[in-house]
């Protein structure tokens, strides 16, 4: 099972920043490989900034479903909004905060 850092409030990786029904994702910070639910969760949990992913890693394993479990590459959850395993639907509104996570 993958361990998730910061302050979440239930199994399927929703914080306290972040608790909707379609806030089940966790992701992977690329500066400390380590899975938070949101980037206010990073921050207020580790002590060096926030590093993007680039577009050449893009093929990552770096997006976890909090529904299933299952790490989906960043590529695939740009392109898809959803689990592939279980088909869970992804918060949309994540993609305001993209900019913090992966180069555009």
């Amino acid at each position: 099972m993958m361990k998730i850092y910061g302050h979440t409030i239930d199994d399927q990786t929703r914080c306290k920043h972040y608790a909707t029904e379609e806030d089940i994702i966790a992701i992977k910070f690329n500066c400390c490989n380590k899975y938070y639910p949101c980037y206010k969760c990073h921050s207020e949990c580790e002590s060096h900034t926030i590093t993007v992913w680039k577009k050449g890693e893009f093929n990552e394993l770096a997006i976890l479903c909090g529904v299933c479990k299952t790490e989906h590459p960043i590529r695939l959850y740009l392109d898809t909004g959803k689990c592939m395993n279980c088909n869970s639907k992804f918060n949309d509104g994540c993609k305001r905060h993209y900019h913090l996570y992966f180069e555009s």
